[in-house]
Protein backbone atom coordinates (compact mmCIF):
# COMPACT_ATOMS: atom_id res chain seq x y z
CA UNK A 1 0.00 0.00 0.00
CA UNK A 2 1.27 3.29 -1.06
CA UNK A 3 1.46 6.14 1.20
CA UNK A 4 -1.30 7.90 -0.59
CA UNK A 5 -3.96 4.73 -0.34
CA UNK A 6 -2.74 4.53 3.71
CA UNK A 7 -3.90 8.05 4.42
CA UNK A 8 -6.71 7.40 2.48
CA UNK A 9 -7.66 4.54 4.69
CA UNK A 10 -6.80 6.23 8.02
CA UNK A 11 -8.91 9.00 7.09
CA UNK A 12 -12.31 6.63 6.35
CA UNK A 13 -11.79 4.48 9.44
CA UNK A 14 -12.10 8.42 11.63
CA UNK A 15 -15.10 8.45 13.89
CA UNK A 16 -18.00 10.74 11.99
CA UNK A 17 -18.19 13.24 14.24
CA UNK A 18 -18.26 16.64 13.01
CA UNK A 19 -16.37 18.79 15.44
CA UNK A 20 -13.45 22.10 14.39
CA UNK A 21 -10.78 19.28 15.41
CA UNK A 22 -12.75 16.61 13.32
CA UNK A 23 -12.49 18.57 10.15
CA UNK A 24 -9.32 20.34 10.12
CA UNK A 25 -8.11 16.75 11.24
CA UNK A 26 -9.56 15.37 7.73
CA UNK A 27 -8.52 18.44 5.94
CA UNK A 28 -4.68 18.21 6.70
CA UNK A 29 -4.99 14.56 5.56
CA UNK A 30 -4.62 13.84 1.72
CA UNK A 31 -8.13 11.63 2.45
CA UNK A 32 -9.67 9.96 -0.76
CA UNK A 33 -7.22 10.76 -2.79
CA UNK A 34 -6.29 8.32 -5.88
CA UNK A 35 -3.52 5.83 -5.55
CA UNK A 36 -0.58 7.10 -7.40
CA UNK A 37 0.21 5.88 -10.81
CA UNK A 38 2.85 2.51 -10.95
CA UNK A 39 5.50 3.03 -12.54
CA UNK A 40 6.67 1.89 -16.16
CA UNK A 41 9.64 -0.57 -16.00
CA UNK A 42 11.81 -0.56 -19.37
CA UNK A 43 14.43 -3.22 -19.65
CA UNK A 44 17.10 -2.00 -21.61
CA UNK A 45 19.53 -5.11 -23.07
CA UNK A 46 22.63 -5.09 -25.50
CA UNK A 47 24.22 -8.56 -26.53
CA UNK A 48 27.43 -8.70 -25.49
CA UNK A 49 27.37 -5.51 -24.04
CA UNK A 50 30.62 -5.48 -20.96
CA UNK A 51 31.53 -2.76 -18.18
CA UNK A 52 35.03 -2.62 -20.35
CA UNK A 53 33.21 -0.47 -23.03
CA UNK A 54 31.17 1.92 -20.77
CA UNK A 55 32.93 4.97 -20.02
CA UNK A 56 31.13 5.09 -16.44
CA UNK A 57 32.57 1.89 -15.02
CA UNK A 58 35.94 3.57 -15.41
CA UNK A 59 38.04 0.99 -17.82
CA UNK A 60 40.86 1.84 -20.14
CA UNK A 61 38.49 2.64 -22.60
CA UNK A 62 36.68 5.27 -20.58
CA UNK A 63 38.67 8.16 -21.98
CA UNK A 64 37.71 7.28 -25.41
CA UNK A 65 34.10 8.42 -24.47
CA UNK A 66 32.26 5.30 -25.82
CA UNK A 67 28.90 5.90 -23.89
CA UNK A 68 28.15 9.39 -23.19
CA UNK A 69 24.42 8.72 -22.88
CA UNK A 70 24.85 5.97 -20.69
CA UNK A 71 27.42 7.64 -18.40
CA UNK A 72 24.75 10.37 -18.17
CA UNK A 73 22.17 7.67 -17.62
CA UNK A 74 24.20 6.12 -15.26
CA UNK A 75 25.16 9.56 -13.22
CA UNK A 76 21.11 10.07 -13.04
CA UNK A 77 20.85 6.54 -11.37
CA UNK A 78 22.58 3.39 -9.48
CA UNK A 79 25.26 1.96 -11.14
CA UNK A 80 26.06 -1.89 -10.08
CA UNK A 81 29.06 -2.81 -9.45
CA UNK A 82 29.01 -6.25 -8.80
CA UNK A 83 25.85 -7.92 -11.01
CA UNK A 84 27.44 -11.38 -12.56
CA UNK A 85 25.71 -14.00 -14.80
CA UNK A 86 25.15 -17.45 -13.75
CA UNK A 87 26.15 -18.80 -17.27
CA UNK A 88 28.00 -16.40 -19.63
CA UNK A 89 26.10 -17.54 -23.09
CA UNK A 90 23.13 -15.56 -24.24
CA UNK A 91 20.32 -18.19 -24.32
CA UNK A 92 20.52 -19.52 -20.67
CA UNK A 93 21.45 -16.11 -19.36
CA UNK A 94 18.41 -14.64 -20.77
CA UNK A 95 16.15 -17.90 -19.30
CA UNK A 96 17.74 -17.16 -16.01
CA UNK A 97 16.62 -13.06 -16.60
CA UNK A 98 12.63 -14.29 -17.76
CA UNK A 99 12.30 -16.87 -15.10
CA UNK A 100 14.50 -15.62 -11.92
CA UNK A 101 15.70 -19.37 -11.83
CA UNK A 102 19.35 -20.92 -12.68
CA UNK A 103 19.68 -22.84 -15.70
CA UNK A 104 19.15 -26.38 -14.48
CA UNK A 105 15.92 -25.32 -12.93
CA UNK A 106 14.39 -23.85 -16.05
CA UNK A 107 16.14 -26.54 -18.11
CA UNK A 108 18.58 -23.89 -20.37
CA UNK A 109 22.00 -24.86 -20.18
CA UNK A 110 23.26 -24.11 -23.61
CA UNK A 111 22.67 -22.23 -26.87
CA UNK A 112 19.71 -24.82 -27.91
CA UNK A 113 17.95 -24.31 -24.84
CA UNK A 114 14.44 -22.72 -25.36
CA UNK A 115 10.96 -21.30 -23.21
CA UNK A 116 7.73 -22.28 -24.00
CA UNK A 117 5.19 -19.61 -22.93
CA UNK A 118 4.56 -21.27 -19.59
CA UNK A 119 8.04 -20.59 -18.60
CA UNK A 120 8.22 -16.93 -19.37
CA UNK A 121 7.44 -15.91 -16.03
CA UNK A 122 8.52 -12.10 -15.99
CA UNK A 123 5.97 -11.35 -18.26
CA UNK A 124 3.44 -13.40 -17.11
CA UNK A 125 3.76 -12.17 -13.70
CA UNK A 126 3.65 -8.55 -14.84
CA UNK A 127 0.87 -9.13 -16.68
CA UNK A 128 -1.04 -10.43 -13.74
CA UNK A 129 -0.15 -7.21 -11.98
CA UNK A 130 -1.86 -4.89 -14.35
CA UNK A 131 0.92 -4.15 -16.69
CA UNK A 132 0.63 -4.38 -20.39
CA UNK A 133 3.83 -6.37 -21.64
CA UNK A 134 5.91 -6.28 -24.64
CA UNK A 135 8.84 -8.08 -25.69
CA UNK A 136 11.12 -5.93 -29.23
CA UNK A 137 14.24 -6.95 -30.69
CA UNK A 138 16.43 -9.93 -29.40
CA UNK A 139 15.09 -12.90 -28.02
CA UNK A 140 16.64 -16.02 -28.86
CA UNK A 141 14.93 -18.33 -26.57
CA UNK A 142 13.56 -20.59 -29.38
CA UNK A 143 9.70 -20.68 -28.80
CA UNK A 144 7.12 -17.83 -29.31
CA UNK A 145 7.33 -14.86 -26.77
CA UNK A 146 3.46 -15.90 -26.58
CA UNK A 147 3.47 -14.82 -22.66
CA UNK A 148 3.98 -11.17 -23.86
CA UNK A 149 1.34 -9.24 -25.12
CA UNK A 150 2.96 -7.66 -27.80
CA UNK A 151 6.32 -8.63 -29.76
CA UNK A 152 8.44 -8.05 -32.53
CA UNK A 153 11.82 -10.70 -32.26
CA UNK A 154 14.39 -11.51 -34.10
CA UNK A 155 14.86 -14.85 -35.45
CA UNK A 156 17.78 -16.26 -33.77
CA UNK A 157 20.46 -14.06 -33.95
CA UNK A 158 18.77 -11.93 -36.36
CA UNK A 159 20.34 -9.58 -39.41
CA UNK A 160 22.42 -6.36 -38.61
CA UNK A 161 20.98 -5.14 -41.86
CA UNK A 162 17.26 -5.15 -43.23
CA UNK A 163 16.86 -6.99 -40.51
CA UNK A 164 13.10 -9.61 -40.49
CA UNK A 165 10.90 -9.70 -37.23
CA UNK A 166 8.71 -12.49 -36.14
CA UNK A 167 5.53 -11.17 -34.81
CA UNK A 168 2.21 -11.88 -33.61
CA UNK A 169 -0.29 -12.76 -36.45
CA UNK A 170 -3.15 -14.98 -37.92
CA UNK A 171 -0.61 -17.72 -38.75
CA UNK A 172 1.21 -20.05 -36.29
CA UNK A 173 4.81 -18.98 -34.51
CA UNK A 174 7.04 -18.48 -36.36
CA UNK A 175 4.53 -18.01 -39.80
CA UNK A 176 4.01 -14.03 -39.32
CA UNK A 177 7.10 -11.91 -40.13
CA UNK A 178 7.72 -8.13 -41.33
CA UNK A 179 10.89 -7.00 -43.21
CA UNK A 180 12.47 -3.60 -42.34
CA UNK A 181 15.56 -1.42 -43.90
CA UNK A 182 18.07 -0.36 -42.20
CA UNK A 183 20.78 -1.11 -39.58
CA UNK A 184 19.23 -3.17 -36.63
CA UNK A 185 20.30 -0.91 -33.82
CA UNK A 186 18.08 1.62 -35.53
CA UNK A 187 15.12 -0.13 -36.84
CA UNK A 188 14.61 -1.51 -33.09
CA UNK A 189 14.53 1.51 -31.48
CA UNK A 190 12.07 2.53 -34.30
CA UNK A 191 9.84 -0.37 -33.22
CA UNK A 192 9.70 0.69 -29.56
CA UNK A 193 9.47 4.07 -30.30
CA UNK A 194 5.92 2.99 -32.30
CA UNK A 195 4.82 0.73 -30.00
CA UNK A 196 5.15 3.19 -27.46
CA UNK A 197 3.69 5.82 -29.00
CA UNK A 198 0.66 4.33 -30.76
CA UNK A 199 0.70 0.49 -30.18
CA UNK A 200 0.16 0.64 -26.29
CA UNK A 201 -2.87 0.92 -24.00
CA UNK A 202 -2.09 4.03 -22.52
CA UNK A 203 -4.66 3.47 -19.75
CA UNK A 204 -1.86 0.57 -18.17
CA UNK A 205 1.51 0.50 -17.37
CA UNK A 206 4.14 -0.99 -19.00
CA UNK A 207 6.40 -3.61 -19.31
CA UNK A 208 8.74 -3.16 -22.09
CA UNK A 209 11.73 -5.63 -22.60
CA UNK A 210 13.95 -3.44 -25.45
CA UNK A 211 17.04 -5.97 -26.69
CA UNK A 212 19.72 -5.06 -29.08
CA UNK A 213 21.56 -7.50 -30.95
CA UNK A 214 24.47 -5.18 -31.14
CA UNK A 215 27.43 -5.17 -30.55
CA UNK A 216 27.34 -9.48 -30.91
CA UNK A 217 30.07 -10.84 -33.00
CA UNK A 218 30.99 -10.04 -35.74
CA UNK A 219 30.38 -6.59 -35.67
CA UNK A 220 28.35 -4.93 -38.19
CA UNK A 221 28.33 -0.73 -37.34
CA UNK A 222 25.60 1.63 -39.41
CA UNK A 223 27.48 2.48 -42.21
CA UNK A 224 27.55 6.13 -40.60
CA UNK A 225 30.10 4.78 -38.26
CA UNK A 226 32.55 3.93 -40.38
CA UNK A 227 35.02 6.49 -39.51
CA UNK A 228 34.61 6.59 -36.03
CA UNK A 229 37.54 5.80 -34.26
CA UNK A 230 39.49 5.83 -37.54
CA UNK A 231 42.45 7.63 -36.35
CA UNK A 232 42.40 6.85 -32.43
CA UNK A 233 45.02 3.68 -31.30
CA UNK A 234 42.66 1.86 -28.99
CA UNK A 235 44.36 0.93 -25.59
CA UNK A 236 45.59 -2.53 -25.00
CA UNK A 237 44.65 -4.80 -22.12
CA UNK A 238 47.47 -5.23 -19.62
CA UNK A 239 47.02 -8.96 -19.97
CA UNK A 240 47.03 -9.30 -23.99
CA UNK A 241 50.51 -10.30 -24.14
CA UNK A 242 51.36 -11.93 -20.70
CA UNK A 243 49.05 -14.74 -20.96
CA UNK A 244 49.31 -17.27 -20.19
CA UNK A 245 51.97 -15.90 -18.03
CA UNK A 246 54.12 -17.90 -15.45
CA UNK A 247 51.46 -18.25 -12.29
CA UNK A 248 47.78 -17.60 -14.94
CA UNK A 249 45.27 -20.64 -15.00
CA UNK A 250 46.12 -24.34 -14.96
CA UNK A 251 46.64 -27.69 -16.37
CA UNK A 252 42.96 -27.52 -17.29
CA UNK A 253 43.84 -24.46 -18.85
CA UNK A 254 47.12 -24.60 -20.35
CA UNK A 255 47.57 -28.48 -20.54
CA UNK A 256 50.51 -29.92 -19.40
CA UNK A 257 53.71 -28.34 -20.35
CA UNK A 258 51.78 -25.73 -22.00
CA UNK A 259 50.43 -28.20 -24.15
CA UNK A 260 47.49 -27.10 -24.71
CA UNK A 261 47.77 -23.18 -24.99
CA UNK A 262 47.29 -23.35 -28.62
CA UNK A 263 43.67 -24.98 -28.34
CA UNK A 264 42.30 -23.56 -25.41
CA UNK A 265 41.01 -20.25 -25.31
CA UNK A 266 40.88 -18.54 -28.56
CA UNK A 267 42.05 -15.28 -28.63
CA UNK A 268 42.95 -12.30 -30.79
CA UNK A 269 46.67 -12.93 -31.08
CA UNK A 270 48.47 -16.55 -33.33
CA UNK A 271 48.62 -18.00 -29.45
CA UNK A 272 45.22 -19.68 -30.54
CA UNK A 273 43.86 -18.83 -33.32
CA UNK A 274 40.97 -21.55 -33.71
CA UNK A 275 38.27 -19.17 -34.48
CA UNK A 276 40.51 -17.44 -36.81
CA UNK A 277 39.24 -14.29 -35.58
CA UNK A 278 42.37 -12.31 -37.49
CA UNK A 279 40.92 -13.49 -40.66
CA UNK A 280 37.56 -13.06 -40.50
CA UNK A 281 38.90 -9.13 -40.13
CA UNK A 282 40.28 -9.46 -43.10
CA UNK A 283 44.12 -9.01 -41.21
CA UNK A 284 46.90 -10.10 -43.90
CA UNK A 285 48.82 -13.61 -42.73
CA UNK A 286 51.74 -12.50 -40.43
CA UNK A 287 53.37 -12.63 -37.79
CA UNK A 288 52.71 -11.82 -34.09
CA UNK A 289 52.93 -9.08 -32.38
CA UNK A 290 52.29 -7.30 -35.91
CA UNK A 291 49.35 -9.74 -36.25
CA UNK A 292 47.84 -9.33 -33.32
CA UNK A 293 47.95 -5.71 -32.59
CA UNK A 294 45.87 -5.22 -36.22
CA UNK A 295 43.62 -7.82 -35.26
CA UNK A 296 43.03 -6.16 -31.71
CA UNK A 297 42.29 -2.43 -33.30
CA UNK A 298 40.00 -4.08 -35.90
CA UNK A 299 38.10 -6.02 -33.37
CA UNK A 300 37.83 -3.22 -30.55
CA UNK A 301 36.93 -0.41 -33.50
CA UNK A 302 34.13 -2.53 -35.03
CA UNK A 303 33.05 -3.56 -31.67
CA UNK A 304 32.68 0.17 -30.47
CA UNK A 305 31.60 1.25 -33.12
CA UNK A 306 28.20 -1.12 -32.57
CA UNK A 307 28.27 0.50 -29.35
CA UNK A 308 28.08 4.04 -30.36
CA UNK A 309 25.41 3.15 -32.61
CA UNK A 310 23.44 2.03 -29.36
CA UNK A 311 24.61 4.57 -27.06
CA UNK A 312 22.98 7.19 -29.70
CA UNK A 313 20.26 5.28 -30.33
CA UNK A 314 19.66 5.41 -26.54
CA UNK A 315 19.71 8.72 -26.64
CA UNK A 316 16.13 9.16 -29.41
CA UNK A 317 14.85 6.99 -26.60
CA UNK A 318 15.09 8.77 -23.57
CA UNK A 319 14.33 12.19 -25.33
CA UNK A 320 11.23 10.72 -26.51
CA UNK A 321 10.24 9.80 -22.40
CA UNK A 322 11.12 13.11 -21.65
CA UNK A 323 8.78 14.80 -24.40
CA UNK A 324 6.42 12.53 -23.26
CA UNK A 325 6.53 13.38 -19.42
CA UNK A 326 7.56 9.47 -18.65
CA UNK A 327 10.83 9.09 -17.96
CA UNK A 328 10.87 9.95 -14.47
CA UNK A 329 7.96 7.40 -13.93
CA UNK A 330 9.50 4.96 -15.68
CA UNK A 331 12.10 2.35 -13.84
CA UNK A 332 14.84 1.82 -16.57
CA UNK A 333 17.29 -0.41 -16.21
CA UNK A 334 20.25 -1.13 -18.59
CA UNK A 335 22.01 -4.05 -18.72
CA UNK A 336 23.54 -6.68 -21.34
CA UNK A 337 23.18 -10.30 -21.17
CA UNK A 338 26.47 -11.12 -19.74
CA UNK A 339 30.34 -9.85 -19.70
CA UNK A 340 32.83 -10.05 -22.74
CA UNK A 341 36.27 -10.43 -23.92
CA UNK A 342 37.69 -7.46 -25.15
CA UNK A 343 40.97 -8.85 -25.61
CA UNK A 344 41.85 -9.30 -21.89
CA UNK A 345 43.83 -12.85 -21.00
CA UNK A 346 44.18 -12.56 -24.86
CA UNK A 347 40.58 -13.45 -25.48
CA UNK A 348 37.47 -12.87 -27.40
CA UNK A 349 33.54 -13.81 -26.70
CA UNK A 350 32.43 -14.75 -23.57
CA UNK A 351 31.69 -18.13 -21.43
CA UNK A 352 34.48 -18.20 -18.99
CA UNK A 353 34.22 -17.39 -15.35
CA UNK A 354 36.95 -14.42 -15.45
CA UNK A 355 35.84 -11.27 -14.41
CA UNK A 356 35.04 -9.85 -18.12
CA UNK A 357 32.63 -12.28 -19.50
CA UNK A 358 30.97 -13.14 -15.46
CA UNK A 359 30.40 -9.38 -14.57
CA UNK A 360 27.44 -8.01 -16.16
CA UNK A 361 26.84 -3.84 -16.49
CA UNK A 362 23.98 -3.12 -14.75
CA UNK A 363 22.30 0.40 -14.18
CA UNK A 364 19.25 1.22 -12.87
CA UNK A 365 17.55 5.16 -13.26
CA UNK A 366 14.05 6.27 -10.76
CA UNK A 367 14.41 9.10 -9.11
CA UNK A 368 11.82 8.80 -6.49
CA UNK A 369 13.69 5.79 -4.84
CA UNK A 370 17.23 5.87 -6.72
CA UNK A 371 19.48 8.58 -5.42
CA UNK A 372 21.90 10.40 -8.70
CA UNK A 373 25.51 9.39 -8.78
CA UNK A 374 24.84 6.08 -6.44
CA UNK A 375 26.64 2.86 -6.47
CA UNK A 376 26.04 -0.54 -5.14
CA UNK A 377 28.46 -3.15 -3.82
CA UNK A 378 25.70 -5.69 -3.36
CA UNK A 379 26.22 -9.50 -4.98
CA UNK A 380 23.92 -9.80 -7.31
CA UNK A 381 23.09 -12.71 -10.52
CA UNK A 382 20.86 -12.35 -13.18
CA UNK A 383 18.08 -14.82 -11.49
CA UNK A 384 17.74 -11.54 -9.35
CA UNK A 385 16.53 -9.24 -12.07
CA UNK A 386 12.65 -11.07 -12.54
CA UNK A 387 11.79 -10.58 -8.62
CA UNK A 388 13.35 -6.97 -8.39
CA UNK A 389 11.68 -5.97 -11.48
CA UNK A 390 8.49 -7.41 -9.16
CA UNK A 391 8.59 -5.80 -5.68
CA UNK A 392 8.70 -2.81 -7.65
CA UNK A 393 5.64 -3.68 -9.75
CA UNK A 394 4.16 -4.20 -6.22
CA UNK A 395 4.41 -8.10 -6.41
CA UNK A 396 6.08 -10.70 -4.45
CA UNK A 397 8.07 -13.01 -5.77
CA UNK A 398 6.89 -16.21 -6.45
CA UNK A 399 8.22 -19.31 -4.79
CA UNK A 400 9.34 -21.27 -7.95
CA UNK A 401 12.06 -18.37 -8.63
CA UNK A 402 15.15 -18.76 -7.23
CA UNK A 403 16.59 -15.35 -6.99
CA UNK A 404 15.78 -12.67 -4.68
CA UNK A 405 14.98 -8.89 -4.79
CA UNK A 406 17.58 -6.39 -4.50
CA UNK A 407 15.25 -3.55 -4.29
CA UNK A 408 17.18 -2.36 -0.90
CA UNK A 409 19.93 -1.78 -3.11
CA UNK A 410 18.26 0.85 -5.05
CA UNK A 411 17.09 2.39 -1.87
CA UNK A 412 20.67 2.65 -0.55
CA UNK A 413 20.44 -0.15 1.93
CA UNK A 414 23.45 -2.40 2.91
CA UNK A 415 22.90 -6.09 2.12
CA UNK A 416 20.60 -7.83 4.68
CA UNK A 417 22.69 -10.80 7.40
CA UNK A 418 21.03 -13.76 4.73
CA UNK A 419 22.28 -12.37 1.60
CA UNK A 420 24.36 -14.39 -0.18
CA UNK A 421 27.97 -14.11 0.42
CA UNK A 422 28.90 -15.74 -3.20
CA UNK A 423 27.20 -16.62 -6.39
CA UNK A 424 27.12 -19.51 -8.58
CA UNK A 425 28.16 -19.98 -12.22
CA UNK A 426 28.25 -22.79 -14.63
CA UNK A 427 29.43 -23.22 -17.94
CA UNK A 428 28.48 -26.07 -19.90
CA UNK A 429 29.07 -26.09 -23.68
CA UNK A 430 32.71 -27.94 -23.09
CA UNK A 431 34.98 -26.51 -26.19
CA UNK A 432 32.62 -25.54 -28.36
CA UNK A 433 31.96 -23.57 -31.32
CA UNK A 434 36.38 -23.72 -31.99
CA UNK A 435 36.73 -20.97 -29.02
CA UNK A 436 38.43 -23.50 -26.76
CA UNK A 437 36.53 -23.45 -23.41
CA UNK A 438 36.40 -26.04 -20.96
CA UNK A 439 33.57 -26.64 -18.87
CA UNK A 440 33.39 -25.55 -15.67
CA UNK A 441 31.51 -23.99 -12.22
CA UNK A 442 32.50 -22.29 -9.31
CA UNK A 443 32.06 -19.69 -7.43
CA UNK A 444 32.43 -15.52 -6.74
CA UNK A 445 32.82 -13.68 -3.43
CA UNK A 446 33.17 -10.68 -2.38
CA UNK A 447 37.27 -10.74 -2.71
CA UNK A 448 37.74 -14.23 -4.24
CA UNK A 449 36.67 -16.59 -6.93
CA UNK A 450 37.22 -20.52 -7.28
CA UNK A 451 36.76 -22.30 -10.19
CA UNK A 452 36.64 -26.25 -10.90
CA UNK A 453 37.44 -27.14 -15.16
CA UNK A 454 35.75 -30.58 -14.69
CA UNK A 455 36.76 -30.70 -18.67
CA UNK A 456 34.20 -32.86 -20.41
CA UNK A 457 31.15 -32.72 -22.38
CA UNK A 458 27.28 -33.71 -20.99
CA UNK A 459 27.86 -37.04 -23.14
CA UNK A 460 30.16 -39.18 -22.01
CA UNK A 461 33.43 -40.03 -24.15
CA UNK A 462 34.03 -36.99 -25.87
CA UNK A 463 37.18 -36.68 -27.76
CA UNK A 464 37.19 -33.49 -26.66
CA UNK A 465 38.15 -34.09 -23.27
CA UNK A 466 40.46 -31.72 -21.06
CA UNK A 467 42.67 -31.58 -17.92
CA UNK A 468 40.26 -31.37 -14.78
CA UNK A 469 41.81 -28.16 -12.32
CA UNK A 470 40.93 -26.06 -9.81
CA UNK A 471 41.99 -22.49 -10.12
CA UNK A 472 41.63 -19.62 -7.47
CA UNK A 473 42.03 -15.81 -7.30
CA UNK A 474 42.25 -13.06 -4.59
CA UNK A 475 40.73 -10.63 -6.81
CA UNK A 476 41.65 -7.48 -3.81
CA UNK A 477 45.94 -8.35 -5.06
CA UNK A 478 44.77 -9.66 -8.16
CA UNK A 479 41.92 -7.83 -9.88
CA UNK A 480 43.12 -9.26 -13.56
CA UNK A 481 43.55 -12.85 -12.31
CA UNK A 482 46.44 -13.46 -13.38
CA UNK A 483 47.97 -15.50 -10.49
CA UNK A 484 46.28 -19.10 -9.63
CA UNK A 485 46.61 -19.10 -5.65
CA UNK A 486 45.29 -22.37 -5.73
CA UNK A 487 48.15 -24.04 -4.34
CA UNK A 488 49.26 -21.22 -1.93
CA UNK A 489 48.97 -22.65 2.03
CA UNK A 490 48.42 -18.87 2.78
CA UNK A 491 44.58 -19.44 1.31
CA UNK A 492 44.04 -22.86 2.25
CA UNK A 493 41.52 -22.10 5.06
CA UNK A 494 39.65 -19.91 2.24
CA UNK A 495 39.75 -22.35 -0.40
CA UNK A 496 38.05 -25.15 2.25
CA UNK A 497 35.27 -22.23 3.27
CA UNK A 498 34.63 -21.48 -0.54
CA UNK A 499 34.29 -25.29 -1.24
CA UNK A 500 31.76 -25.60 1.17
CA UNK A 501 29.92 -22.72 0.17
CA UNK A 502 30.45 -24.49 -3.53
CA UNK A 503 28.91 -27.55 -2.71
CA UNK A 504 26.11 -26.18 -0.59
CA UNK A 505 24.97 -23.81 -3.52
CA UNK A 506 25.27 -26.71 -6.09
CA UNK A 507 22.95 -28.98 -3.59
CA UNK A 508 20.42 -26.12 -2.78
CA UNK A 509 19.95 -24.95 -6.31
CA UNK A 510 19.46 -29.07 -8.07
CA UNK A 511 22.85 -27.63 -9.34
CA UNK A 512 24.33 -31.11 -8.99
CA UNK A 513 25.40 -33.73 -11.72
CA UNK A 514 23.30 -36.72 -10.47
CA UNK A 515 22.19 -36.57 -14.03
CA UNK A 516 25.79 -36.97 -15.49
CA UNK A 517 27.65 -39.49 -13.51
CA UNK A 518 30.46 -39.62 -15.40
CA UNK A 519 30.94 -35.94 -14.65
CA UNK A 520 30.11 -36.52 -10.80
CA UNK A 521 33.09 -39.04 -11.04
CA UNK A 522 35.66 -36.39 -12.27
CA UNK A 523 34.01 -33.95 -9.36
CA UNK A 524 34.94 -36.60 -6.71
CA UNK A 525 38.02 -37.62 -8.01
CA UNK A 526 39.55 -34.09 -7.31
CA UNK A 527 37.83 -32.35 -5.09
CA UNK A 528 40.00 -32.54 -2.23
CA UNK A 529 43.20 -32.19 -4.20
Amino acid sequence: MNGCQSNCSRALLLPIVITKFSILTLLALPALCPAAPRPNVLFIMADDHTTQALGCYGSRLAGLNPTPTLDKFAAEGMRFDRVFCTNAICTPSRASILTGQYPRTNGVLDLDGSLDANNQHLASEMKAAGYETAMIGKWHLMKEPAAFDHYCVLPGQGSYFNPTFRVRGGKAWPGNTIQKQGHSTDVITDLTLEWLKSGRNKDNPFFLMHHYKAPHDLFQNAPRYDDYLSDVKIPEPDTLWNQPGPRAGSIATRGKDDQLVSQIGAGVTLRCNTWRLGQKLGVQAGQDPEFGRETYQRYLKRYLRCVKGIDDNLERLFAYLREEGLYDNTIIIYTGDQGFFLGEHDLMDKRWMYEEALRMPFIVRYPPIVKPKSTSQWIVNNTDFAPTILELAGKETPAYMQGRSFVRALHGDDPPADWRKATYYRYWMHMAHNLGTPAHFGVRSDHHKLIFFYGTDTKPGSSKDTPAAWEFYDLEKDPSEMNNEYGNPEYAKVIARLKTELKSQRDALHETDADFPHIQTIVNKHWNE
